[in-house]
């Protein structure tokens, strides 16, 4: 279900307060790293990921995290994007009605 964005200015104003909770480097997105998203995406519902490389680089490895895990971008400043999945069982963030 593609966010609103009514629920995605809310979900960017969370961001805020965030630290990344993985950081992807030289070595990419590994399975470890694809695993540790997951994980903290179920956890947290909204991260924060540092994604240290060239441009290209990091368009092509948030491409490849929303693919892997389902979440949705939240936005991206710079090297450090956000990433949202709802969890059904154990939610954490309550979203606004859809505008």
């Amino acid at each position: 279900m593609p966010l609103s964005n009514s629920q995605l200015r809310y979900l960017r104003g969370l961001t805020h307060a965030l630290h990344p909770v993985v950081t992807v480097a030289s070595k990419g997105l590994s399975e470890n790293v694809l695993a540790e998203l997951d994980s903290a995406l179920l956890t947290h519902e909204l991260i924060k990921v540092k994604l240290r490389g060239p441009r290209e680089q990091r368009k092509d490895w948030i491409s490849q995290i929303e693919q892997h895990s389902g979440a949705e971008r939240v936005h991206v400043i710079g090297q450090v994007a956000c990433f949202y999945k709802h969890n059904r069982e154990k939610p954490v963030i309550n979203l606004p009605a859809a505008d």
